[in-house]
């Protein structure tokens, strides 16, 4: 479970959406738009880190016998 102190990936992916909301409204004076663009590029660098660490794990998980055996995933809607 995430701390408060460490929201779960799909809180801090749902804080980026409203915020990018928030700027595309064009409603925020420049100080608020200014605010809200630097904790988004925060919470843009948390995801990424936050993906690539589960990325890590499933490769870590995948290995067998010392060789990965990821497999790509099938093309969707070229059936």
């Amino acid at each position: 479970m995430a701390s408060k102190k460490n929201p779960a990936f799909e809180d801090k992916l749902s804080t980026l959406e409203a915020l990018v909301e928030q700027l595309e409204s064009g409603q925020l004076s420049l100080d608020e738009a200014m605010n809200a663009f630097e904790q988004g590029i925060k919470l843009t660098r948390d995801c990424q880190e936050s993906l690539a660490a589960a990325e890590q794990k499933v490769q870590v998980l995948m290995t067998k016998n010392g060789q990965q055996s990821l497999q790509p995933l099938p093309e969707q809607g070229n059936e």
